[in-house]
C-alpha cells in the first residue's frame, strides 16, 4: 500500500505541470459552459423563446466567421510553442504570424459579414443583433489561448475570464427585463468577451514581453498552407453541429429548437470536463511518444466515455427538470443520445493529436471529418424522409460519431500506425 502511494505522489509531482494546465484549461471550459447555464433559466423566462432563438441562430452563422478566422491555426502554432518555450524570438514569431493571419481573413469575414446583412431582409431586420454576436469573432484574434497552452500556464487567463464573467452577471441581472432587451444581452457578452481578449493580449506583451507585430501578407502564407487540414477538420465539425440548429430551426419550429439547446447545454459540462485532456497532456506527451502510452490514453478515454453515459442515463432527466421544468422533459433522451459523442470527441480527439499528427498525416485529420460530415447529413437526409423529428437530427450527429472512430480505426490498421 505504501509503495502505491509512493507511486501516486510520485507520478503526480512528476507531471504537476500537465495537472495545472488540464485543471485550469477544463476550469476555463467549465467557467464558459457554467456561465451560460446559469443564467440559462432567467434568460429563457425573461427574453422569451423567440427572442433566444433569435439569439442562439445569430451565434450559429457568427460561428462560421469565427471559425473561418481561426483557420486550424491553433494546433500548429501550440506545437511550435511547446517546444520552444524558452525561445523568445520563435515565440514572437509565431505569436506575429498567427495575429497577422487572422487579421487578413478578418477583413474578409467582414466583408462576407456586411453583404449578408443586406442581403437577407430577416438579417437586416435584426442587424444589430448580428452585429453585436460579430463581435465576437476580433475575441478571436486577441485571445491566443494555444500560446497559454504551449507554455502550460492556464492559470493567469482563466482568472481573468472568471473576473470578466463575474463583472457580467449583476449587468445581465439588472439590465434584461423583458423580450426587447435581447440587444443589451448580447452587447454585454460580447463586450465582456472582447476585453477578457483584449486583457490577455496585453498581458503577453507587457507581462511576458514578448512583441507581437503585424506581418505582411507574404510571411503568413505557408501558414495558410500548413494549417489547411486543420480548419478544413473545425470546419467541417462546426458547419455540421450549427446546421442542426438551422435545420430544427427551418423544419421543426422554435420548440424543437429550444429541446436540443437545453439538451446540448446539459452535455456541455461532463464535454468541458473531459474535452481539454488531449490539449492539456499534448505537449507532455509529444515530446516523447510511444505506441503502448498511445493505446493506454485510448482505452481510457473510451472507459471514461462509457462512464459518463451510464451517469447521464441514471441523472440526466432529474437536471433537465430542474434546468427547465416538465415542460421540457423530452430534453433527457436528446441528452443521452447527444452524450455518446463525448465518447467519440474523446477517442477520435485521441486518435488526431497522438497518432495522425506525431505520425504527419495531418490529412487523415481531414478525411476523417469529411466522412463525419458527408456521413451526418446521409443519415439526417434519410432520417428526416421518414420522420420529421428532433431525434433524427440528434441519432445522426451521435451515428456519425460513431463512424469516425470506425474510420480512425481503418486508417490505423490500414497504414499500420500503431
Amino acid at each position: 500500500m505504501s509503495k502505491l502511494y509512493d507511486k501516486v505522489v510520485s507520478s503526480i509531482s512528476n507531471n504537476k505541470t500537465v495537472i495545472e494546465n488540464y485543471f485550469f484549461m477544463t476550469a476555463l471550459q467549465i467557467l464558459n459552459s457554467l456561465f451560460y447555464l446559469l443564467i440559462y433559466p432567467f434568460l429563457i423566462r425573461t427574453l422569451g423563446s423567440e427572442s433566444y432563438g433569435l439569439y442562439i441562430f445569430a451565434m450559429s452563422i457568427v460561428t462560421y466567421f469565427i471559425i473561418f478566422v481561426s483557420f486550424g491555426f491553433d494546433m500548429p502554432a501550440v506545437k511550435i510553442i511547446a517546444e520552444n518555450v524558452n525561445d523568445k524570438d520563435i515565440k514572437s514569431q509565431t505569436l506575429s504570424a498567427v495575429f497577422s493571419a487572422k487579421i487578413y481573413l478578418e477583413a474578409i469575414a467582414l466583408l462576407a459579414f456586411c453583404f449578408l446583412i443586406l442581403s437577407v431582409p430577416s438579417f437586416r431586420h435584426n442587424w444589430m443583433i448580428f452585429l453585436f454576436c460579430f463581435i465576437q469573432t476580433f475575441s478571436n484574434i486577441f485571445f491566443p489561448q494555444w500560446y497559454f497552452q504551449g507554455i502550460q500556464k492556464m492559470r493567469i487567463v482563466t482568472y481573468i475570464q472568471l473576473t470578466y464573467k463575474l463583472i457580467s452577471l449583476p449587468l445581465i441581472f439588472l439590465l434584461i427585463k423583458t423580450s426587447s432587451d435581447l440587444w443589451i444581452f448580447v452587447l454585454i457578452t460580447s463586450l465582456i468577451s472582447f476585453l477578457g481578449s483584449i486583457t490577455s493580449h496585453l498581458l503577453i506583451i507587457i507581462k511576458h514581453k514578448v512583441p507581437i507585430h503585424i506581418l505582411p501578407l507574404s510571411d503568413v502564407r505557408e501558414w495558410y498552407k500548413t494549417s489547411m487540414p486543420f480548419f478544413l477538420t473545425s470546419s467541417t465539425g462546426v458547419i455540421k453541429e450549427q446546421s442542426i440548429i438551422v435545420i430544427i430551426g427551418l423544419f421543426l419550429g422554435m420548440k424543437d429548437c429550444a429541446l436540443y439547446d437545453l439538451a446540448n447545454k446539459i452535455i456541455m459540462v461532463p464535454r468541458t470536463l473531459l474535452m481539454s485532456i488531449n490539449a492539456a497532456i499534448f505537449p507532455k506527451v509529444i515530446a516523447n511518444i510511444k505506441v503502448e502510452l498511445v493505446k493506454k490514453i485510448i482505452n481510457y478515454e473510451t472507459i471514461i466515455g462509457i462512464t459518463v453515459f451510464i451517469l447521464m442515463l441514471l441523472f440526466g432527466k432529474w437536471v433537465v427538470v430542474f434546468m427547465g421544468g416538465e415542460s421540457m422533459a423530452l430534453s433527457y433522451p436528446l441528452a443521452v443520445i447527444l452524450n455518446i459523442t463525448i465518447l467519440t470527441w474523446l477517442v477520435v480527439g485521441a486518435y488526431s493529436s497522438f497518432i495522425f499528427i506525431p505520425n504527419e498525416r495531418n490529412y487523415f485529420i481531414t478525411k476523417n471529418q469529411l466522412v463525419a460530415f458527408f456521413s451526418f447529413f446521409l443519415y439526417t437526409f434519410i432520417g428526416l424522409i421518414y420522420e420529421k423529428s428532433v431525434f433524427v437530427l440528434v441519432t445522426s450527429i451521435t451515428l456519425s460519431g460513431l463512424t469516425e472512430i470506425i474510420y480512425c480505426k481503418y486508417l490505423v490498421r490500414k497504414h499500420k500506425l500503431l
